[in-house]
Order: structure tokens, then C-alpha cells, then sequence
């Protein structure tokens, strides 16, 4: 049996390298949790709290804008910040709702390398055909964003509850369909990841805190930091390449890894 505190350090890089690509983080933790031997609520809520670790690693590199905006919406005035803060909550309306209702139905059914496999196959296809359509781009910046297509994006996101789909993915991807800049869909995509994926922890950690015992605090807290490093790394890196290139990238690698994933399950 493998050294549980090596698989946690391995399942907190997982989730740090893909958690803000459209690749699908829960997918690929799925997919390693099930080779790992890992399974049950206790796993599931551990793949939950390491996400926080990721999260944070927005909020630290975005630190400083994230503060400025706060305080110009808590003020009032007319300002990028406040704009920023209304398109964050209109694109996390749509997520909050339907996952609410259909939280406990996902995390029953739909957690299983099938339909990660499935969803990464189909999520490549659209990345794909996004990508031959080359969408005109209409707003170049997030200050820019406007509020109906803030509120689009959060419809977007709405796919990312089917594991595989990859919540990153739909986002950018939303975005850049809706004439975002690249740079901008993913900035955006990571500013929305905040208040998304805080509820998300904290509303499934509220119902399955009870499962974990002492003796999960250090691989939880292993977890947590291995995410929070690799995802600064990762982040930093992101920026830069869609700058200059396509996301026809991820797409053939999402196609590819289900293919693989469909190919060992049967």
C-alpha cells in the first residue's frame, strides 16, 4: 500500500495543475482516486477541501486588484472594481442554483470515470469547434466585461456540474464564444473560480465534516498545500500561453485522455 501522505502530495498536484485549464480537475481526481484505490465520502471530501488550496492561489496572485475592487463596491463608487464585483455575482447566480438542486443527485450518479471519460471526449469536440469559429472578439478586457455577457458566462459554467466537463473550461471557453478575449475569458474565468468554488467547499465540507477523523488532518492539509503551490505555478504559466496561442491544445489532450479512459474501463 502506498504512503498515504504520497498520494495526498500526488492528488494536490493533480488538482493544482488542472484546476484553472480546461482539462477537468474533478475528472482527472476521479480518474487518480480510482488508481489510487481511493473512494467513498471520505475521498470525495478530500478532493473538495484541496480545492480551497488552489482557490487560494488565485486570491494571493490576484490579491491586490481583488482588495481594490472590494473596496470600490463597498464605497459605491463608479469604478472597473465595482463592475467587476456585479459581473462576479451575476456569473455565479446560475451555478449556485442549479448545483443546489442538484448537488446530491451529481455527486450520486454522475461521479464515475465513464462520464468523465464521455465529458472530456465532448468537451474537446466543443473546444474544437469554438476554436474553427473563431468568435469575433468584442471585449478585450475584464473591466470591460459587460453585465449580460457576465450573466452568459455563468450560464456557461452551469456544464461544469457534469464531472469531466471541466468548470475552467466551460468558462473560458463561454466567454471566448461571447467575445472575449482570450486573455479576458480566462482572467475572468479565474476571478469567477473565487466565489464558485468557496460556496461549493464549504457547502459540501458543512454536510460531510463528520466523516474525517484526526488522523486525516495531515494528508488533508498536504493536499491543501501541494494545490496551493502547483496552482501558482501553473496559473502564471496559463496567462502567458493563451496570450499567444489556441486552446486547440487542450482540446486534442481532453480527446485523447477520454479515449484512453474509455479504452482501459472496457
Amino acid at each position: 500500500m502506498a504512503d498515504p501522505l504520497i498520494e495526498a502530495a500526488l492528488l494536490g498536484v493533480v488538482e493544482g495543475v488542472t484546476e484553472f485549464i480546461p482539462v477537468s480537475s474533478t475528472g482527472h481526481l476521479i480518474v487518480v482516486g480510482h488508481w489510487l484505490g481511493q473512494a467513498g465520502e471520505r475521498a470525495k471530501t478530500f478532493e473538495i477541501f484541496i480545492q480551497l488550496g488552489a482557490i487560494l492561489a488565485i486570491v494571493w496572485l490576484y490579491r491586490v486588484r481583488l482588495t481594490a475592487a472590494l473596496v470600490q463596491a463597498w464605497t459605491g463608487a463608479p469604478s472597473g472594481g465595482r463592475r467587476l464585483v456585479a459581473n462576479l455575482v451575476l456569473g455565479f447566480i446560475p451555478v449556485a442554483v442549479v448545483g443546489f438542486l442538484t448537488h446530491d443527485w451529481i455527486k450520486t450518479w454522475l461521479f464515475s470515470p465513464v462520464v468523465v471519460a464521455g465529458a472530456l471526449i465532448a468537451g474537446g469536440v466543443v473546444i474544437l469547434l469554438i476554436e474553427r469559429l473563431a468568435p469575433h472578439t468584442r471585449v478585450g478586457t475584464v473591466d470591460d466585461l459587460p453585465r449580460s455577457t457576465a450573466f452568459g458566462v455563468g450560464l456557461a459554467q452551469i456544464l461544469s456540474l457534469i464531472p469531466g466537463t471541466s468548470r475552467s473550461g466551460a468558462t473560458i471557453m463561454g466567454g471566448y464564444a461571447l467575445g472575449l478575449s482570450r486573455p479576458a475569458a480566462t482572467e475572468f474565468s479565474f476571478f469567477l473560480s473565487i466565489p464558485v468554488m468557496f460556496a461549493a467547499t464549504i457547502f459540501d465540507l458543512r454536510s460531510s465534516w463528520h466523516l474525517l477523523a484526526p488522523s486525516d488532518f495531515l494528508p488533508f492539509a498536504i493536499g491543501f498545500v501541494t494545490a496551493f503551490l502547483s496552482a501558482l505555478v501553473v496559473v502564471r504559466m496559463f496567462i502567458g500561453f493563451v496570450a499567444r496561442n489556441s486552446f486547440a491544445a487542450f482540446a486534442w489532450y481532453r480527446i485523447a485522455f477520454g479515449v484512453l479512459l474509455l479504452f482501459l474501463l472496457h
